[in-house]
């Protein structure tokens, strides 16, 4: 593994682990993010000349404590910062599976850094995106553009709540500390939703943000055993995480659910998640996450994609949509409804909907078109969906579609 590909590798895996760890150890979430941006800089700098080193998370971590060591030594006035850089200094911690001795003891129900760090970052005093994009952003390592086109909002939108909920924590003094057994439920729908996007946008690009969002889910269900909505999310995740096998083409291509070899969907995988739906109704107690899980479930149920139920998945959209009246779930019906009705009925339901910065809506819409025989307009949509699209797999599929019913686009 050479440098620059190391150091990619590297901040993939463990830029949300690192970050995590040097918040436990110093206390402060913006002093651990800036500590470890500056030690990937480091190795930016010399890993091409020195090669990646045999623990390069170690090395990531002990060098954004020492960094952060430094920082809190010349920013001194007073003896009480000279003090705490003392205590911070921890030679024998050059791995991350070390433990100084003085470090904050590990008590609570939450032991695991990242999860801990989620927990903490989806305090109540946040307002309910802040708290999830922040997390994003610590966890994942993820850019302000990835997280902004999570959100569907412009960039700029979302830089500013991140500056704000990084104030806010500054501010009010909002401590990093393990959750109490109370704290657990009323933060669990923004822990919830981070992984959810941390998986979403893994299955869209980086495979091991996805493992990421599994190992966090299990992590979580064993932690929440009584929550349905933490059994949905994981269930949810894992049928969709079964047809990652079947999602590509061997020329790297998307390959849309209707179109997928099913023979190459992990069988383990759906049969760990039909599981959890059928433990999910037998409590009787439906959310969001658990509708979709169960959508995804009747999916994996089809042997064809002809012989997919579609009229109990309209139903399902029915459900979700008096309990989450948002536009993609509206839009996600409407799929259903293009199957059980027409068309046309589903291009009337799009043309409702303000997602014109998400390319999923424009993909759908170019599909309706095309089967209503408007291959103008839906050779503009694909075009408009390939421009939106962050993945280059949906970009060649949607550039194919277009060129299938335009021959002279390029």
């Amino acid at each position: 593994m050479d440098g620059t590909a190391g150091i990619e590798t590297v901040f993939r895996a463990e830029y949300g682990r690192a970050v995590s760890v040097l918040v436990r150890f110093l206390g402060d979430i913006e002093l651990a993010e800036e500590a470890v941006q500056d030690a990937f800089t480091t190795a930016v700098r010399t890993w091409p000349e020195t090669g990646v080193p045999p623990s390069p998370a170690g090395w990531i971590i002990t060098t954004a404590r020492n960094r952060a060591i430094d920082r809190l030594r010349r920013e001194s006035t007073r003896d009480a910062r000279h003090a705490e850089a003392a205590r911070l200094y921890a030679p024998h911690l050059c791995t991350p599976d070390a433990h100084a001795p003085d470090a904050p003891a590990e008590e609570g129900p939450v032991r695991d850094d990242r999860l801990r760090l989620i927990f903490t970052c989806c305090h109540p005093a946040l307002a309910p995106q802040a708290r999830v994009a922040l997390t994003l952003r610590l966890l994942g390592g993820l850019s302000t553009a990835q997280i902004a086109r999570a959100f569907l909002v412009p960039e700029p939108t979302l830089a500013q709540r991140l500056v704000r909920a990084k104030a806010k924590i500054r501010d009010a003094r909002i401590p990093y500390r393990v959750p109490r057994d109370a704290d657990l439920p009323e933060r669990l729908g923004g822990v919830l939703a981070v992984i959810y996007l941390i998986f979403n946008e893994g299955y869209t690009g980086d495979p091991a943000l996805c493992a990421e969002a599994l190992r966090l889910g299990r992590l979580l269900a064993a932690l929440m055993p009584d929550e349905p909505e933490v059994t949905g999310l994981l269930a949810l995740m894992l049928l969709t995480e079964s047809r990652r096998p079947a999602r590509q083409g061997a020329d790297g291509v998307l390959v849309p659910l209707p179109e997928q070899d099913r023979s190459r969907w992990d069988r383990a995988l759906i049969a760990e998640g039909q599981d959890l739906v059928r433990r999910c109704l037998r409590r009787g107690r439906p959310g969001p996450y658990q509708i979709q899980a169960a959508v995804n479930a009747v999916h994996s149920d089809a042997p064809t994609a002809a012989a997919t139920d579609w009229r109990q998945i309209l139903r399902l959209y029915d459900q979700l949509m008096a309990m989450a009246p948002t536009p993609v779930v509206a839009l996600n019906r409407a799929v259903a409804v293009a199957e059980t009705e027409s068309p046309a009925t589903a291009l009337d339901v799009l043309d409702t909907l303000d997602l014109d910065r998400y390319h999923v809506l424009h993909a759908v819409r170019a599909d309706l078109l095309r089967r209503l025989d408007r291959p103008a307009e839906a050779a503009t949509e694909y075009a408009r969906a390939a421009d939106l699209t962050a993945s280059e797999a949906e970009r060649a599929y949607l550039e194919r579609r277009r060129r299938e019913i335009d021959p002279t686009a390029m």
